[in-house]
């Protein structure tokens, strides 16, 4: 008998690290009015001159030679920003006053004495495309401004940086600058109207809930609006609780809503099975607490979960109850959402993909191939009791037309294979097993029905096991073990 345990917070028994380590860290750097140094007349250099300019910088060019991009760039001045261009090479007497020094040099002697030099004053220095010499890095950069995101690969991959800032810039509207302007506008009135702690940060998340909605961005905020918003934030609401997906373990698998509300959680907690890579996602400041539950282990009572989130919601906090998977599926999900409805607690669910549909894409076999199956059915491989649900139509489960998963029944393989073969179902039809899918130590067993118990067993894995039946995994019925890291040659060969 398995004993039950408490939900605990993590660091006693589970400690997810907060910050990984870091290659170099991200820092954000006023400029306004400052003087820079920028050595060279290359189109390069004039990418960084008109960078430098637009956050307000006093950029001063030393080059006897102005590449045209440049001197287009000279005569068109900067709207923040200004250009000084000094017609000689730099000099050491160049960096007096300068906060910064960039050079694009010609050759690496001339980037070594450049580096040197302004090393020799204490000016930070950057050679452009020339790590060793480089005390800090530009990035590639999405501008909404106010609002400013920098990528950095710390050198490693510029063209990676870039095709990361691609993508965020797709998740981020181009009116999150009116917004963030805005912002500003109404900062100074939130602090004095407005309690530390608390009152101003529900004042913020609700306006960041506007700012990523759907509405028209205003030019400034009328006075009704911005005291609705106060007298929301100077009253404690009463808390919700949303049921969030977390996969069945690759973050990448996690949906931009999953994201968000990890991102605007005050609690989370989470599953033993959910990966420390989903929780690195979370609010840094949320505090995050384990309510493990898995078979045959100690685990916490559902009774003590469901408590701890009345518990939580009635104190004003956003919980995000965080699930393996789909928290649809066999996650206990409808006894949560009775509970919170029984007390009044708003809930709200962010559905996942379940562990079935990360298996097929990971196979790359469709659970409803047109040639072999018409239907896939979901299926518990064990009740309450510990044994095989007798409320399950075993007989249905033989149609040949019919791909069959069964969940959380790795101790239960030997008595599936044996009663689905007792009640009709060939002994040579194809099974698929896998565990720990789309994790680094995901494993697997392809055979037949009849070597299913054999076949779980070979695995020696502790984590959650999935058994797949039906003629849609004919093509891997030769029996095959797949283990961690060989899943995708495996794919491969037997496709």
């Amino acid at each position: 008998m398995s004993t039950l345990r408490r939900p605990v917070e993590v660091g006693s028994k589970r400690q997810v690290v907060r910050v990984e380590p870091l290659a170099i860290v991200p820092l954000f750097f006023s400029l306004e009015g400052k003087r820079v140094v920028l050595a060279g007349g290359t189109d390069a250099a004039a990418w960084k001159a008109e960078l430098l300019a637009a956050a307000g910088a006093e950029v001063h060019v030393f080059a006897e030679q102005l590449e045209q991009t440049f001197e287009r760039l000279l005569e068109a001045g900067s709207v923040k920003g200004r250009f000084v261009h000094h017609q000689k090479r730099w000099s050491m007497d160049s960096f007096e006053g300068a906060c910064l020094a960039i050079a694009d040099a010609g050759s690496q002697g001339e980037a070594q004495a450049f580096y040197c030099a302004a090393k020799s004053v204490g000016v930070p220095v950057n050679v452009i495309d020339n790590p060793p010499f480089c005390e800090f890095q530009f990035g590639s950069i999405v501008n909404r401004s106010p609002v400013v995101i920098g990528v950095s690969t710390n050198g490693a991959a510029p063209i990676l940086g870039q095709a990361i800032r691609r993508r965020i810039e797709t998740l981020l509207p181009s009116s999150l600058r009116v917004w963030a302007v805005l912002a500003q506008q109404v900062r100074g009135r939130v602090m004095k109207s407005l309690a530390v702690g608390a009152e101003r940060r529900r004042f913020w998340e609700r306006f960041v809930d506007l700012a990523f909605s759907s509405r028209s961005v205003p030019e400034t905020m009328d006075l009704e609006e911005f005291e609705q918003l106060l007298d929301e934030a100077g009253h404690v609401r009463q808390g919700r609780v949303t049921l969030v997906g977390a996969g069945p373990g690759d973050a990448e698998n996690l949906t931009l809503k999953a994201m968000r509300a990890l991102q605007a959680a005050d609690v989370i907690l989470f599953d033993d099975l959910v990966d420390d890579t989903v929780l690195e996602l979370a609010r840094r400041e949320a505090k995050r607490m384990m309510v493990g539950k898995r078979g045959g282990r100690e685990s916490c009572r559902q009774e003590d979960i469901n408590d701890l989130m009345v518990s939580l919601a009635r104190q004003g906090k956003n919980v995000v109850r965080l699930k393996s998977g789909d928290p649809m599926i066999f996650g206990r999900a409808g006894e949560e959402l009775q509970r919170l409805s029984d007390e009044g607690i708003p809930a709200s669910v962010v559905p996942g993909i379940t562990s079935a549909s990360a298996m097929a894409a990971e196979l790359g076999i469709s659970l409803t191939h047109r040639d072999h199956a018409q239907s896939v059915r979901f299926v518990t491989g064990h009740a309450r009791n510990g044994k095989l649900p007798e409320n399950v139509d075993w007989k249905g489960l033989t149609d040949p037309a019919t791909t069959t998963v069964f969940y959380m029944a790795g101790r239960m393989a030997e008595r599936i294979s044996a009663r689905l073969i007792a009640e009709g179902l060939s002994s040579q039809t194809p099974v698929r097993v896998m565990t720990n899918i789309s994790r680094h130590n995901a494993a697997s067993w392809s055979g037949c029905l009849s070597n299913l118990a054999k076949g779980v067993d070979s695995l020696q894995s502790t984590g959650p096991v999935l058994i797949a039946v039906g003629d849609v995994f004919a093509q891997t019925c030769i029996e095959q073990h797949t283990l961690p890291g060989q899943q995708r040659a495996a794919q491969t060969a037997t496709a």
